[in-house]
């Protein structure tokens, strides 16, 4: 607890604090949140805007920084975009929608199905005698970019991304993609923490929220299997281990700065911790081209775990 206001007397032996109203500290989820918010609030009006957009998926990771956006700016400030495609669930733009509603935002949809297509045919000539892979997985990410980086340049609002901790640690993003934009709001923010912080607004507003006071993001988006719907059937758990284990992992590797033999006894398999600790190297890259964003622990990426981008070495556990 600390003390909201008082008073001071001066005494024989000095000054001396009188009793006054005792204010109680807010809980380290509500700390974290309002980082978040004053941070994006702050970052976005000393850049010059006074908007901010952001691609809304339908998934927890969209809706967490689209409320935070909310909050920070107002929903009259802030415009959200669904780009579907063809491996786009009808439960993703139903949930973007909800979001949208809820949060009392503009919701605006561009279709991406028809550019795919186009742009896959144009390097047709050039991919021939080569399988369908990643490549064109990637292909859907940056066409977003591209849609979202010409809505901030026509009506001068800063594009904010929408990648947590956990998936910039292992790469699970893509560069000139998904990654694009000025700030990310949820750059220091686990999987696990993300799902947490959407729990936690919805059951709490401050007075220093610009958003409404009243659960804005459903059940659903929370609870559901995060996806990036870029193939037919996608999950993030076929490339990922589930994320309440895979940030245990990290939360040691990086934040604990422990070797691999450490956490394997923490009872982990040493083949996923020698994986997820490659990918961490691996991904060096990626994070170094990536947008700031607010710094809520010890160690967090850019500011303060500084690795060599490319690197030949490896943890000697």
């Amino acid at each position: 607890a600390a003390r909201a206001h008082g008073a001071f007397e001066e005494g024989r032996h000095g000054w001396r604090a009188l009793k006054g109203e005792v204010a109680p500290c807010p809980d380290p989820w509500e700390l974290d949140y309002r980082a978040m918010v004053e941070a994006t609030r702050d970052y976005v009006r000393k850049a010059g805007f006074s908007k901010a957009l952001l691609g809304l998926s339908g998934g927890v990771d969209s809706a967490a920084v689209a409320c935070i956006a909310v909050d920070a700016l107002g929903p009259e400030n802030v415009r959200c975009v669904m780009m579907p495609s063809e491996y786009t669930s009808g439960q993703s733009q139903e949930d973007a929608s909800a979001v949208a509603a809820a949060l009392g935002i503009r919701l605006d949809t561009v279709p991406i199905a028809a550019p795919v297509e186009a742009t896959v045919r144009a390097l047709a000539p050039l991919f021939e005698g080569r399988e369908p892979d990643i490549t064109e997985e990637n292909i859907q990410s940056r066409l977003r970019g591209v849609i979202l980086m010409a809505l901030s340049n026509k009506f001068g609002e800063m594009l904010l991304t929408t990648g947590n901790k956990s998936e910039a640690a292992v790469g699970y993003a893509t560069i000139y993609g998904d990654m694009a934009g000025g700030y990310n709001p949820v750059k220091d923010l686990y999987k696990t923490r993300v799902f947490e912080t959407c729990r936690w607004r919805n059951a709490n507003h401050r007075p220093w929220m610009m958003g409404p006071a009243r659960s804005v993001i459903p059940p659903v988006v929370i609870e559901k299997p995060p996806t990036a719907e870029l193939r037919e059937g996608q999950k993030d758990s076929d490339s990922l281990p589930e994320y309440a284990e895979l940030d245990v992992i990290l939360a040691a590797l990086i934040d604990d700065e422990r070797p691999v033999a450490d956490v394997v006894r923490l009872g982990f398999d040493r083949e996923v911790v020698e994986q997820v600790e490659q990918l961490l190297y691996r991904a060096e890259y990626k994070r170094f081209q990536s947008a700031p964003g607010v710094r809520l622990t010890e160690r967090s990426f850019w500011l303060d775990r500084r690795y060599p981008i490319i690197n030949r070495w490896r943890d000697p556990s």
